[in-house]
């Protein structure tokens, strides 16, 4: 483990500074309705030159979700966004609707992956909820931020967390809904099947898998063959660092989000840097409404966090080379995690046709590992022309696969 390479991205980052200043301030003076040039080509080929300079070397920090209303039977509602659980690697968000007086709605917690992006990610999937449930989602904290003596957190404690959540959410009798985006799928059915087991009266009503990696044996991708090629050790020697100084989490071993960043950026680079041009051709055009949304994305996209050495290590493991929950030897603190236990939890699985981060076939293999679970009360969704983000975003998202979501929920409750 080399600890100058999270430092050496630091440093650079620190090195760049001069320089986005000296852009901001060529930027500011290409706009200034002082300078004769500022609506020329020139001047808007500069300005444009400068945007894509800060952009590009730009620390993105924590999106917010900003989702302060939805519309429910053609009124508009206010939301307010509160925290209602926390430990140190987790909050848990409730986006609560000002609807007094009206009867609770069915609660859906929708369980963000972890897995370098923030949980915002996932900002038009809770907004496409928003009308239908009480939702709360997952917000992981980035590892960097957390003291190395305050708390560790692996794949056990990540099942931990989300047994608790259910329990919070359900123990008042409420209708729970579950859903997993990519990652969680694992720890989600996992925490579900040990629940089911222990005889916990608090199991949600349901869960959703949505693209995520149950059995990566099954119509392998390029990101699994790499992770079974490799191996855990491989990862461990080039991909943990600890986190430097002046971070709050100094010293902790983490994978960093840069990282993982690098690899999603590689994966589709000839898409990226299409997206990039063409946002420079709309600034220079001055049509920036045309590039806004180019813009919000990668705001979005390249706002990443680290995490822990100990979690994604054993994730690795577990999920992608051992392949040990759909071999039926995965355990959860010495206790096998066993999805033939699960018999109320209805299952609902949702794959797209072209998603190149979980094969066809991976999401699906849930419903032969969960044989105990009666056959009405499972259903799976194959969406066509959908690639990984379009399983929990964009307007197919919303046309097809967030009423189907509803039905089956409606249906199982």
């Amino acid at each position: 483990m080399n600890p100058l390479s999270y430092q050496a991205h630091e440093l650079a980052y620190l090195a760049l500074a001069p320089a986005r200043a000296a852009t901001e301030v060529a930027r500011f003076w290409a706009r200034s309705p002082m300078n004769p040039l500022a609506r020329t080509p020139v001047g808007r080929t500069i300005v444009a030159s400068a945007e894509m300079f800060e952009r590009l070397t730009r620390r993105y920090g924590k999106p917010v979700f900003h989702l302060e209303s939805t519309e429910i039977a053609g009124h508009r509602v206010a939301i307010e966004e509160t925290v209602v659980w926390q430990k140190p690697f987790c909050r848990l968000l409730r986006f609560k609707r000002d609807l007094p007086g009206v009867q609770a709605a069915p609660k859906l917690l929708i369980v963000a992956p972890m897995s370098g992006h923030y949980a915002t990610l996932l900002r038009g999937t809770v907004e496409a909820f928003l009308p239908h449930y009480d939702v709360y989602i997952t917000d992981w904290t980035n590892a960097r931020l957390v003291p190395k003596a305050v708390a560790h957190f692996d794949l056990d404690d990540y099942i931990d967390y989300l047994v608790e959540m259910c329990v919070a959410l359900k123990r008042d009798g409420s209708v729970l809904h579950t859903l997993g985006v990519c990652q969680p799928a694992v720890p989600l059915i996992a925490a579900i099947a040990l629940m089911e087991a222990a005889g916990n009266v608090n199991v949600p009503d349901t869960m959703t898998l949505m693209g995520g990696p149950v059995d990566t044996r099954r119509s392998p991708t390029a990101v699994n063959q790499l992770a079974e090629k490799r191996g855990s050790q491989w990862f461990r020697e080039n991909c943990i660092f600890p986190v430097p100084y002046p971070y709050p989490g100094f010293g902790r071993s983490v994978y960093p989000g840069f990282l993982q960043l690098s690899g999603f950026m590689a994966m589709n680079i000839d898409r990226h840097v299409d997206a990039h041009v063409e946002m420079f051709n709309h600034l220079v055009k001055g049509d920036g409404e045309s590039g806004e949304k180019q813009r919000e994305f990668y705001d979005e996209y390249l706002a990443v966090m680290d995490l822990t050495a100990e979690y994604y290590l054993q994730t690795i493991d577990t999920v992608f080379v051992d392949h040990l929950l759909p071999k039926g030897e995965m355990t959860h603190r010495g206790v096998p995690v066993d999805l033939s236990k699960i018999r109320k939890c209805a299952l609902l699985t949702v794959e797209g046709e072209n998603d190149d981060i979980s094969g066809i076939g991976q999401t699906h293999a849930a419903h032969d590992l969960c044989s105990n679970l009666p056959a009405e009360r499972k259903q799976h969704h194959l969406q066509k022309d959908v690639g990984h983000y379009g399983v929990f975003n964009g307007s197919r998202f919303r046309r097809d696969i967030v009423p189907t979501i509803v039905d089956f929920n409606a249906r199982m409750a």
